[in-house]
């Protein structure tokens, strides 16, 4: 099978860090140009614009974006029109409203819509998945703190309305869990708490709860130095399942089952191929239904100015 050509539009921390490597170690689909207005790859032929790339590039069938979700729907919709295969980072957009098109325009298309999570695709996930599906669970606790100078520097966007806050980590957990869990939840309550100077929370305790009552509480905070913690607790009638190093490692009543290094991005390609292949889309919003009941009926409180760096 002749390989995809894609190109990844906007040349970030996570497009140099997890796209570029997945995508060189991916059998089936090769990088073939790049769209960005600050950043290149040498040998690579570069772009400004996606709008330049579709105009004037080499032939892709395919495009990953890698952008902010504030300008990702525009860019996904030229893309579609011009008969491209998408690929969209997570989270998959600013609302969930912009997606709908989206998905019709791939329909009609026949092309490929991939909304990505790539924390589904962490070693320890479906393991977990496939121990709960056949066991009583008693109650969930998810802890997702980390130190947002270390992971998003000088990222202006991220603190903006529709930039998502905390809620940009955050959703990883909410990717996680409405992968492994055997029945939907919903939000019950919810605290945000907004830095006085930015326009997004820096921190979220959420509860949900499901048809038959199950209580789930997550803590997410932007706030954590040192040690860095994204951790899933499930308590059921077989024992504590633990979910640790943001699904890469597996613990059953402290026994370790699965610890493995990820490699989440090279099954987001692997998946993006196969996708492709069959002509078919996969775009689960569940994840992204959360954080906007969050932001809807979740209870706002200012917190000290944040000062990044």
């Amino acid at each position: 099978m002749t390989a995809i050509r894609v190109a990844i539009v906007g040349l970030g921390k996570i497009a140099k860090d997890q796209h570029i490597p997945a995508i060189a170690g991916t059998t089936g689909i090769e990088l073939v140009a790049v769209a960005s207005r600050h950043a290149s790859i040498a040998g690579t032929p570069h772009f400004a614009t996606l709008e330049e790339l579709l105009a004037t590039g080499p032939a892709i069938d395919a495009v990953a974006l890698c952008t902010p979700p504030l300008v990702r729907h525009a860019q996904a919709a030229a893309a579609l029109k011009a008969g491209k295969h998408v690929l969209l980072e997570k989270p998959p957009g600013a609302t969930i409203g912009e997606l709908t098109p989206l998905i019709s325009a791939a329909r009609q298309s026949g092309k490929t819509l991939f909304a990505t999570w790539h924390s589904r695709f962490a070693p320890a996930v479906e393991p977990a998945r496939a121990f709960l599906a056949e066991r009583q669970i008693k109650s969930v606790a998810v802890e997702w703190k980390e130190d947002v100078k270390v992971w998003h520097p000088r990222q202006e966007w991220i603190w903006q309305p529709g930039g998502f806050g905390v809620f940009d980590p955050g959703i990883n957990a909410l990717s996680i869990l409405t992968r492994i869990l055997p029945r939907p939840f919903f939000l019950t309550q919810a605290e945000l708490s907004f830095p006085g100077n930015r326009g997004a929370p820096i921190a979220a305790d959420l509860n949900f709860s499901d048809a038959a009552g199950l209580p789930i509480r997550a803590e997410f905070d932007w706030r954590q130095t040192g040690p860095q913690t994204w951790d899933i607790k499930v308590v059921t009638d077989g024992g504590v399942l633990t979910l640790s190093s943001g699904g890469s490692r597996l613990d059953l009543d402290g026994r370790t089952l699965v610890d493995e290094k990820p490699a989440e991005y090279r099954g987001i390609y692997r998946r993006f191929v196969e996708l492709i292949a069959n002509g078919v889309s996969d775009v689960d919003l569940s994840p992204l239904v959360h954080v906007a009941d969050a932001f809807m009926a979740g209870r706002r409180r200012e917190v000290e100015p944040f000062i990044g760096e």
